[in-house]
C-alpha cells in the first residue's frame, strides 16, 4: 500500500509541471492564432475601405476580367493553403494568408458603398462579441463538439449550394433563409473550429509545423468571423439611400 501511495505521489509530483508546460504552450499557440486572424481582419477592412474610398472597386467592377480575377483568386489561395501547405515554406504560407486577406478586402469593398458606416461598425461589434463568446465556449467546454461538426459542415455546403441557386432565382425569401441559417452555422463553426484548433496543438511539433498550424487555425477562424459578419450585415445592416 505504501508503494502504491509513493507511486501516486511521484505521479502527482511530475504531472503538474508537464500539464503547466502544455497549458502555457497551448495558450501561446492560440494567442498566435488569434493574432494572425485579427491582423488578417484588419488588413481586409483597411483594403476594403481604401478600395471603396479611392474608387478602385468601381474601376474593378467596370473591368469584368479583373473583377472576377479578384473574386476567384481568394478561393484559389484557400485551396492552395488547404492542400499544399505541408509542402510550402512558412514564409510562402504566410504570404498566401496575407494575400488572401488583402484580396478578400478588395472583393468586400462593396459593403462600404451599400451600407452605412454606423451599421457596419455596429454589426462588427455584434459579430466580435458573438465570436468571442462562442470561441471561449469552444475552448473551455468539455463536450465533444466533433459530433456536431459533420452537421455544421453539411449546413455549410447547403448554404453554398442554395446561394449559387439563388444567383439565378434572386429570391429575397430564400436569401433571408440563407442568412438566418448561415448565422447559426457559423456561430456553431466558431466553437467547433476553436476546439479543433486546440486539439491539434502538440508541444512536440517543430517550429515550422507549429507555424503552419497557426496559419491554418487563423484561416479557419478568420472565415468563421468574416462570414458571420457578412450574414449579420445582410440581416441587420442599414443600406445607403
Amino acid at each position: 500500500m505504501s508503494d502504491n501511495h509513493a507511486s501516486d505521489l511521484t505521479g502527482l509530483g511530475r504531472t503538474p509541471p508537464l500539464r503547466a508546460e502544455i497549458d502555457a504552450g497551448l495558450r501561446q499557440f492560440l494567442l498566435s492564432v488569434y493574432n494572425y486572424m485579427g491582423s488578417g481582419l484588419v488588413l481586409t477592412g483597411l483594403v476594403a475601405y481604401g478600395a471603396a474610398e479611392t474608387g478602385l472597386y468601381t474601376s474593378l467592377v467596370q473591368t469584368p476580367f479583373l473583377f472576377w480575377g479578384v473574386v476567384l483568386a481568394p478561393l484559389a489561395l484557400v485551396l492552395l493553403l488547404s492542400f499544399r501547405i505541408e509542402r510550402m515554406s512558412v514564409g510562402a504560407a504566410q504570404a498566401a494568408f496575407w494575400a488572401y486577406a488583402g484580396l478578400v478586402g478588395l472583393s468586400l469593398a462593396a459593403i462600404f458603398l451599400m451600407y452605412t458606416g454606423v451599421s457596419i461598425a455596429r454589426t462588427f461589434f455584434i459579430t466580435a462579441a458573438t465570436f468571442l463568446a462562442m470561441s471561449l465556449y469552444g475552448y473551455t467546454t468539455r463536450a465533444d463538439l466533433a459530433r456536431f461538426g459533420s452537421f455544421l459542415i453539411m449546413g455549410l455546403f447547403g448554404i453554398i449550394i442554395a446561394s449559387l441557386v439563388n444567383l439565378f432565382l434572386t429570391s429575397s425569401v430564400l436569401q433571408l433563409a440563407i442568412s438566418v441559417i448561415g448565422v447559426f452555422v457559423f456561430v456553431g463553426l466558431t466553437a467547433y473550429d476553436t476546439q479543433r484548433i486546440k486539439e491539434i496543438y502538440l508541444a512536440s511539433d517543430n517550429s515550422a509545423v507549429a507555424a503552419k498550424k497557426t496559419i491554418m487555425g487563423a484561416l479557419a477562424l478568420y472565415l468563421d468571423f468574416l462570414n458571420l459578419f457578412i450574414l449579420l450585415l445582410e440581416l441587420t445592416g442599414n443600406r445607403r439611400q
